[in-house]
């Protein structure tokens, strides 16, 4: 048995230059950490004493007897590009919901890599799970996906990524005071509107004409800059907030399908209780709202939004990793030899035949 624990991230600026579209042509750089909040794999091999020889579990529940058969793509094309043969068992477990905007779909893919490579016997670097991870989504699934959300997965901590046009990635964790990191926790608020959606529609709705968007994006990425000056050269936070601000303007004017009037009106209502400025988290469109807001503030945001779930957190600096493991009973030879036979469910058989029938 293996148990990956995978974090979830929160971008701060730069989200739309980390495309591929992009930043193959004109390089691109996100700001962005993960926080305490994580996505849970616990995989095994599977006995062969089942009518299946697959079975996943999350909002569903899978039950196929081939790879090909399942409906999940992200498990299916891992299993397959992972080239495991044998009965498997995966069950999911997340902290906070889905099509949310806090990179769950990237996390699920680089946890349940972590722990199927480490299921066969490998140990990958965080480089090659972040890598495989958007080879996954972008080429096998054809998603409309950037490339942080793997990378941020994969690496954890509080990091300054760049995406560079021959497709190298680098990333830099910010080195400041603890205590400096500590400040600018304690200013982030995070609310969950409830508004469900999914990632590749809100980014298909400008990617498609990224190019149609360079002034908007040149702006994002610049704010990068800006933001980690303010951070290393200890200047005042509060500039932090209004970059934020800024940011999000740039990102509402990307499409339409970025906000909408029930967003635009808990950012205004947020603003007038003293939030200096805030972003949906992910491409846009609902999910989870982040806001700036000085400590003395907060209590009167919370009021002015507790209609929302309020998430406190903090940031994690770990990455995906296993958490747990267990050897177990090894069953691949009679696996092996049920995989080639006709599968016969077990009540139709005599219970003195079962084992026999099995091989």
């Amino acid at each position: 048995m293996i148990i990956s624990r995978t974090p979830f991230r929160i971008s701060f600026f730069g989200g739309g230059t980390d495309y591929p579209g992009w930043y193959r042509q004109h390089g691109g750089a996100v700001l962005a950490t993960t926080i305490d909040k994580y996505c849970y794999l616990s995989c095994r091999y599977l006995p062969p004493f089942f009518e299946h020889r697959i079975r996943v579990v999350y909002s569903k529940i899978e039950n196929c007897q081939t790879a090909a058969e399942i409906s999940h793509p992200s498990v299916r094309e891992i299993l397959q590009y992972l080239k495991i043969d044998r009965g498997i068992e995966i069950h999911h477990d997340g902290d906070l919901p889905a099509r949310s905007g806090m990179g769950s779909s990237s996390a699920f893919t680089v946890g349940l890599l972590n722990a199927l490579y480490s299921l066969t016997g490998h140990m990958p670097s965080k480089s090659q799970l972040a890598k495989d991870s958007i080879y996954i989504e972008q080429e096998r699934l054809n998603e409309i996906v950037g490339s942080q959300d793997q990378v941020l997965a994969a690496y954890g901590g509080f990091n300054h990524v760049n995406f560079l046009c021959n497709g190298e990635i680098s990333v830099r964790p910010i080195t400041v005071a603890p205590a400096r990191i500590e400040e600018l926790n304690s200013h982030l608020m995070l609310f969950y509107t409830g508004i469900k959606r999914t990632a590749s529609d809100i980014a298909g709705s400008y990617v498609t004409e990224i190019e149609s968007k360079k002034r908007q994006l040149r702006i994002m990425k610049d704010l990068v800059d800006e933001s980690v000056t303010i951070l290393s050269n200890n200047q005042d936070l509060h500039g932090f907030g209004e970059l934020l601000h800024e940011a999000w303007q740039a990102k509402r004017s990307l499409s339409t399908k970025v906000s909408n009037p029930q967003v635009d009106e808990l950012y205004e209502q947020a603003r007038n209780a003293g939030a200096i400025g805030g972003k949906l988290t992910g491409a846009g469109g609902g999910g989870f709202l982040l806001l700036f807001v000085p400590p003395e503030r907060q209590a009167i945001v919370r009021e002015q939004l507790k209609s929302l779930i309020y998430v406190p957190f903090k940031f994690e600096f770990s990455g995906s990793q296993i958490i747990f493991f267990e050897p177990q009973q090894d069953y691949s030879a009679l696996d092996q030899i049920r995989s080639e036979q006709t599968v016969i469910p077990f009540r139709e058989l005599n219970p003195q035949d079962r084992f026999v029938s099995m091989g």
